[in-house]
């Protein structure tokens, strides 16, 4: 096992004779990429958690419960649907009809128990036009919906900082091993006329 020296922090910032310039470069690009992409993961996952909150809420106080007949018989039979066993929650698609805050029929397709015959009474949510939407996210599951949201936002604004400085430690990197290769070339030769 190699013996290490203690580990000197913030190393690339102390005055060295050795240290050249690529070096001071190279510190100064690794520390704009930690602070980019910490700025921009944060910002850009905290800005969509709120946008994705401010969403639900508005959906909330907008979108209202509507009494609504189901068309034509459902799909499936009763039982399935009855309230009772592993199949209680289970809805299929039904047309179904209502009328809208304005007075206007509309029809769509709806999720309704399996069997329910024409006339059954059935609650769909619409929004101010009318039209059919889902049920409103609860304010636990709009917390983590906004969550996983701004959290995938975040890590994706903050992976073009980290993939640009990446870019440019590599190229930095290039340039690096370009030059020792020319001081080699030069100097190397030299060497082994020596050692020979």
């Amino acid at each position: 096992m190699a013996f290490r020296g203690p580990r000197v922090w913030l190393w690339r910032w102390r005055r060295n004779p050795l240290k050249r310039r690529t070096d001071t470069v190279e510190a100064w690009v690794l520390l704009g990429t930690w602070v980019l992409t910490v700025l921009a993961g944060v910002l850009a996952g905290w800005t969509a958690a709120r946008g994705v909150e401010r969403g639900v809420a508005q959906e909330r106080l907008q979108w209202r419960p509507t009494a609504a007949q189901v068309t034509g018989r459902a799909p499936g039979s009763p039982a399935a649907g009855s309230g009772q066993g592993p199949g209680a929650a289970l809805r299929v698609w039904g047309k179904v009809r209502w009328t809208a805050v304005d007075g206007t029929e509309h029809t769509g397709q709806a999720r309704v128990r399996p069997g329910s015959a024409a006339g059954t009474r059935v609650t769909v949510w619409t929004d101010p036009r009318g039209r059919l939407v889902t049920e409103p996210a609860t304010p636990a599951r709009a917390r983590t919906r906004a969550g996983m949201i701004g959290g995938l936002v975040g890590a994706s604004a903050a992976a073009v900082p980290l993939a640009t400085g990446h870019v440019l430690r590599t190229r930095l990197e290039r340039r690096r091993m370009a030059r020792w290769d020319a001081e080699w070339a030069r100097f190397g030769p030299l060497w082994s006329r020596n050692i020979w």
